[in-house]
């Protein structure tokens, strides 16, 4: 199969990018022909004018919607896999997608169709003031803290919006959890057009079949992975090791959003910054316990699937799409959003029963097996792109009998 995978990387590590990354190696891996039209937010940086350049092309941007017509007629590919549009490459090469009627499939790995900023959060609370089409509140309450952002982040929502280009340019849309699929639906996307694809586990090419996983020893430390912001519960997590001094926390992740946490966190907590390849594994592998007190709506929590492919017990907080991969007081325990004496009781009363974590840790890795593994991940990826053909095929034989049809004359 020939795939055109389309991306703007942002300029920082983070989940989407391992997801987009292990998407391309898994397709390559298993024989597929993969073409790619991808851009990165470094390059504003580089750029003459570059984040004036970023304002405009987020919401219209005609270099790349020309790049996605030659690629479209010179490689031909069967399906155009979508991940992030902004704010190099804009929505507007779906256009050109459904100009030549080649399937698209959106991977929808935040709330940005509904939430310009794609968190649902603005000056640090969960918000959802923007829904329903009123994206000018992301400007009212300059939910990014730059207000030239924020303007670029609703102007180039409302004008996706108001010219359907996700609705009528995306023929099928894949989202990470049940949780993201009913709150796609509640916003008026077509439930018929939307599937659940959970991410794979698999940390750097061990995915939850390699073996080395099964035997994984008890763990010396309470782990975090991901990047260190306030939305992920780093202040929640903090307080928690201070009332936990006989504990040892470790955090696995970029600190550039709260460069004070390492003179403020307390003595028993490690900042291991960014870690990649073999670091990584060798982390999940060397914890106890893996925590992710998010206090946003995460939509996934690759961390989550990590952790329990090197069977491990994690402790995550209950909402957004968490509870869908943590089975409380199965494969982990769910936590109160926010709540730093809730975690503190919770992380002690696995840290104290060895045997506890051990139990979870094997239920939890049978669950990566059975649902997150890269063979579960491309089996229900090949079904939606053939999904997505369908539909397209369909859309398409619509189009031309709508085209054929005689109009009516008015009555005179």
């Amino acid at each position: 199969m020939r795939v055109c995978i389309v991306h703007n990387s942002y300029a920082r590590p983070s989940g989407e990018e391992v997801s987009v990354q292990r998407l391309r190696a898994l397709l390559e891996e298993r024989g597929n022909d993969v073409t790619m039209l991808w851009r990165s937010s470094a390059e504003i940086e580089r750029m003459r004018l570059g984040r004036v350049r970023a304002f405009v092309s987020g919401i219209y941007s005609r270099s790349s919607r020309r790049a996605m017509r030659r690629l479209l007629d010179e490689q031909r590919p069967d399906v155009v896999h979508v991940n992030n549009l902004y704010p190099l490459i804009s929505p507007w090469v779906l256009v050109e997608c459904r100009r030549v009627g080649v399937p698209v499939v959106m991977s929808v790995r935040n709330h940005r169709l509904v939430c310009p900023n794609g968190l649902h959060l603005s000056r640090g609370q969960l918000c959802e003031r923007c829904l329903g089409g009123r994206e000018y509140w992301c400007v009212l309450r300059n939910c990014t803290g730059n207000l030239l952002k924020s303007a670029g982040y609703a102007l180039r929502s409302t004008v996706a919006r108001m010219w359907r280009l996700f609705l009528d340019g995306v023929t099928l849309f894949a989202v990470l959890s049940p949780f993201q699929r009913e709150r796609l639906v509640a916003a008026g996307f077509p439930a018929e057009r939307i599937v659940v694809i959970p991410n794979m586990a698999g940390s750097n090419g061990a995915g939850p079949s390699s073996t080395h996983s099964a035997d994984s020893p008890l763990g010396e430390y309470v782990a975090y992975v991901g990047r260190v912001s306030p939305e992920k519960g780093i202040k929640t997590l903090a307080a928690a090791a201070a009332q936990c001094p006989d504990i040892p926390f470790r955090l696995a992740g970029s600190t550039d959003r709260m460069p004070y946490l390492a003179r403020e966190a307390p003595a028993n907590v490690s900042l291991l910054g960014h870690l990649e390849d073999g670091r990584l594994n060798d982390f999940y592998r060397n914890s106890r316990i893996v925590v992710l007190p998010s206090t946003c709506l995460e939509t996934f929590g690759l961390p989550l699937v990590e952790a329990m492919s090197h069977g491990k017990p994690v402790l995550a907080s209950r909402i957004g799409g968490m509870p869908s991969i943590v089975d409380d007081g199965m494969t982990g325990v769910l936590v109160e959003p926010g709540n730093a004496n809730d975690l503190t009781e919770k992380i002690r009363a696995l840290w104290e029963h060895p045997e506890l974590c051990r139990t979870m840790g094997q239920a939890g890795r049978a669950k990566a097996l059975k649902e997150y593994s890269p063979e579960r991940y491309y089996e229900r990826l090949m079904a939606a792109y053939e999904r997505a053909s369908t539909l397209a095929a369909a859309q398409a034989t619509l189009w031309r009998s709508a085209r054929r049809e005689p109009r009516l004359e008015s009555p005179r």
